[in-house]
């Protein structure tokens, strides 16, 4: 199963969540885990995922927060500066995951 980028925006609300890029990777990642979960995966069951983001200066404090939503072996992992993420986010994530039969 393929899950487009997900940016942090609260999905009861639809807006965006305020903080910096502890905040917005935490919501990204419940985000992904929400779509995942419906469509009979999990966070467990990701075998990669692609990391976007506005400033490479923030990678640690976007990992720091990443690794706390994988408990077993993370998943493969490519992460790209990208200008312009939507909503002018700071972080997006893409996630590619096994789905249960």
């Amino acid at each position: 199963m393929f899950v487009s980028g997900q940016i942090p925006t609260n999905p009861q609300t639809g807006e965006f969540v305020a903080g910096g890029i502890a905040e917005q990777t935490e919501q990204v990642l419940k985000n992904l885990k929400a779509v995942l979960e419906a469509s009979g995966s999990s966070l467990d069951q990701v075998v990669k995922t692609t990391v976007f983001l506005a400033d490479m200066k923030e990678f640690s404090g976007m990992n720091e927060v990443y690794a706390k939503f994988f408990s077993g072996p993370p998943p493969a992992r490519a992460t790209v500066a990208a200008a312009g993420l939507p909503r002018d986010a700071r972080v997006e994530i893409e996630a590619v995951a096994l789905v249960s039969e």
